[in-house]
């Protein structure tokens, strides 16, 4: 049976699991945001509730 011979998958899942444990980490690593977050303040803005124009 094809399926039970390991050459030609087994490569090919040594090889994926190569790029996606070695090569792509560093690249998402090293990516840089464009604008860096600023903190919000931590006091609580009151907002007035909706005041519906029917009863």
């Amino acid at each position: 049976m094809p399926q039970l011979d390991p050459s030609p998958w087994f490569a090919m899942l040594i090889f994926s699991w190569l790029v996606f444990l070695i090569v792509i980490p560093p690249k998402v690593m090293a990516h840089v945001f464009s604008n860096e977050p600023t903190l919000q303040s931590a006091e609580k803005r009151f907002t007035d509730p909706w005041t519906w124009p029917w009863p």
